[in-house]
């Protein structure tokens, strides 16, 4: 959706062609004279723990993407990256270069320390090293960078020959209206009991995040009966949540089905109080997208990360949550007791967090993309007129 967004933006000033990998039955009926014009190419997705699959179809779509951009991009143009899947940007760019068209990555999750951070790979293997070499001549290379949290660029600034002023930071923005929900008692959410102070962990989980983290918490909590923990979501750490309440069964946390989009503001406002729980080393690694709805709809959040993380940053800087370490389930129970021991408090935090969502409404966020992409234009522009004068 933020890609989409994003490309709607550019296009009142260029004409956008997004290449993408993801199937979308809209795109097949899509008039290619439309601004943007959507190209959809084959793609392989296998589940998510199937490792040495995915392996091979990040590496296939990335192939397949190169073969598009080549075809497709002029000396004239802006190439516009991401980073998923990890090895898009070291194909799609290659391609634009040789075609000598300016290049940009948007830069959601950093590799190789979100492989490092999830246990996939160590920082001194030969995958680690390779990814650090190919980052050096990638990161030199572009026109420009942006990052979504200020724990980004301290990152890429290690890399030998990076400028500092070709990084961008565009803060993510909330996906639903931002305004205060009271809590529901009645919201079938709070089920079983409405009155209890009510835990929240929603979303997808990947290997970034520390689910047992969360499953430790509740079992710490289990004497406090008037706390309760709703969990809903989907990804690899949904299913090594599943399976540490299959082998112990908490009497103090409900797990519900994948909440769908059009009930999702209702879901968010059912909770409390919302638990985004990382592993170790990830400040700047993994981006905070769904701190922005829950800011949207008045909660407070505990954030367990390092200090330095973007998520971070906002609830402290803000006063509206905790932050406690990474994969610490005793700080984090002392957290949510702390926030459900004083729910006037936990309240008057979530009401300060609406007015900080106004911070990250999507207009500000896609006027700086907007002028981001038209800099780097202009500046390809000035650099070919003053080499043909």
């Amino acid at each position: 959706m933020y890609l989409g967004k994003i490309a709607d933006t550019l296009a009142a000033d260029n004409q956008v062609v997004v290449i993408s990998a993801t199937p979308n039955p809209d795109s097949l009926s899509a008039d290619p004279r439309s601004n943007p014009a959507i190209v959809e190419i084959r793609n392989w997705s296998p589940r998510k723990s199937a490792l040495v699959q995915r392996a091979a179809a990040v590496c296939l779509v990335a192939v397949r993407m190169f073969f598009s951009v080549l075809r497709r991009a002029t000396s004239s143009d802006v190439v516009f990256c991401i980073t998923s899947p990890f090895t898009l940007p070291y194909t799609v760019l290659l391609a634009a270069k040789l075609r000598g068209a300016a290049t940009l990555l948007l830069i959601h999750d950093l590799y190789p320390e979100a492989l490092e951070a999830a246990g996939l790979i160590q920082s001194r293997s030969f995958a680690a090293r390779l990814i650090r070499s190919a980052n050096t001549l990638l990161f030199r290379s572009l026109d420009a960078v942006i990052v979504i949290g200020r724990d980004v660029p301290p990152l890429i600034l290690k890399y030998p020959g990076v400028k500092p002023d070709k990084l961008h930071i565009i803060p993510n923005w909330p996906l639903i209206p931002i305004g205060y929900q009271k809590i529901d008692p009645s919201s079938r959410f709070r089920a079983p009991d409405a009155s209890k102070f009510i835990v929240g962990l929603s979303g997808n989980l990947g290997f970034t995040h520390s689910p047992a983290t969360v499953f430790e918490a509740a079992k710490l909590l289990q004497s406090e009966n008037d706390i309760h923990f709703i969990l809903s979501g989907w990804g690899v750490g949904w299913r090594e949540l599943n399976d540490l309440l299959a082998q112990e069964k908490l009497a103090n946390v409900t797990i519900l089905s994948p909440v769908p989009e059009d009930e999702l503001i209702e879901f968010l406002s059912a909770a409390d109080l919302w638990v985004i729980p990382y592993r170790r080393n990830i400040a700047g690694v993994s981006i905070p997208s769904r701190l922005y709805n829950l800011l949207a709809v008045g909660r407070p959040s505990v954030v367990a990360s390092e200090a330095n993380s973007e998520g971070a940053l906002v609830l402290a800087e803000e006063a509206i949550g905790w932050v406690v370490p990474p994969e610490d389930p005793i700080e984090l129970a002392r957290a949510i007791r702390e926030a459900a021991r004083d729910r006037q408090a936990t309240t008057e935090k979530g009401i300060r967090a609406v007015s900080v969502a106004h911070k990250y409404r999507a207009e500000a966020a896609l006027a700086l993309y907007r002028r981001v992409v038209n800099d780097v234009r202009r500046a390809r522009m000035d650099r070919r007129s003053g080499q043909t004068s």
